[in-house]
This record gives C-alpha cells, structure tokens and sequence, in this order.
C-alpha cells in the first residue's frame, strides 16, 4: 500500500474575500493543513488539485486572477505535484490517474472544496478507479444550496454528502480521527 495527500480546490475564491465564498472555508482549510503537515513530515506524496475555470459563463477560478490561486493555508511547496483541472472530477481530462498510477499509489486521502460537487465527483471516481479513500470530512466546506425554492444550509448539505460517501466510496474521518490514526 502506498498513501497519497489529494487536496481538492483550496483556492482563494471559495473565501470570504472571493467571488464563491464557502461555509466554514477558513476552518477547514487549517484542518486540510494539519493533514499536509502530516504528509510533508513523513515525506508522503502529496497532490494539489487547481481548478482553473474555462466555461464562458464561469464567475470564479477565472484564469490568472488571485481567486484561482491556491489558498495560503495549504500553499504547494516547489516539489508538489499541482494538477490544473476544469471539471469537478479531478480525474476528467487531466492526468491524475497516470500520475497515481505511476507512482503506485493504491490509497488516497482526501480533503477540499466544495463537498457536494469537486470533493464528492473526484471520491466516486477515484472509488470506482479501485483506490481505498480516507475522506478528511472537517477538512473539507461547501455552501448553502437551493433547491425548488427551498434553501438547504450548507452544514446539511456536507454531512449529507459525507453520509453517502462514507463505507462504500470512502472512510470519512475528522482530522483528529486521522492524525490519531483511528
């Protein structure tokens, strides 16, 4: 078994100064840095994930603006692998799946932004690619969402999602859990 860090969208417009601001961004992102201090401390691979908008349409993560920039709390160091995406499912159109392959990775672990769309399509797809998934639910936000003029919060929202992945698509852990190694 070989364990790789995937962080998923800890990007600057998902904060209160950006144009898509998540519930409980800022926490989040310090609990998906205490998972990278981990890996950065036992020398574990570790995957950025940058989501660079390029529908015509997009309002956030526009192409060289300082919203697309991966937050400070989980910034890459120069020997990090960062992959550029443009779909949620960080494994469509990018070369993710070669690059974990090739280094053998078996297992991932899990965390970013938003839950219900990026964090929940990349988990699926990384399940049914064959990896074992450890999904960092603290370390991972998203937002109030609507749905036939009803709003569902945002804290709905993520543990419904983390629910629905957790036992078949994933192992859901609180960062304490993690570090712990429960």
């Amino acid at each position: 078994m070989k364990t790789a860090l995937l962080i998923i969208d800890i990007q600057n417009d998902y904060f209160d100064e950006g144009t898509m601001s998540l519930v409980g961004s800022v926490e989040a992102s310090r609990n998906a840095r205490l998972v990278l201090e981990k890996f950065r401390e036992e020398s574990l691979p570790i995957v950025h994930i940058q989501h660079i908008a390029t529908r015509p349409t997009a309002t956030f993560f526009l192409p060289d603006t300082p919203g697309a920039e991966i937050h400070e709390n989980v910034r890459p160091l120069k020997n990090e692998k960062v992959i550029v995406k443009h779909f949620p499912n960080s494994f469509r159109e990018t070369e993710l799946l070669d690059y974990l392959k090739r280094n053998d990775i078996t297992d991932l672990v899990i965390c970013g932004m938003m839950t219900h769309m990026c964090v929940d399509s990349t988990t699926r797809a990384a399940k049914d690619f064959g990896f074992n998934i450890t999904l960092i639910g603290d370390a991972c936000a998203t937002r109030d969402q609507e749905i036939n003029g009803q709003v569902v919060k945002a804290d709905e929202v993520h543990n419904s999602f983390l629910a629905a992945l957790n036992y078949f698509y994933a192992t859901v852990k609180t960062t304490s859990q993690f570090l712990e190694g429960q």
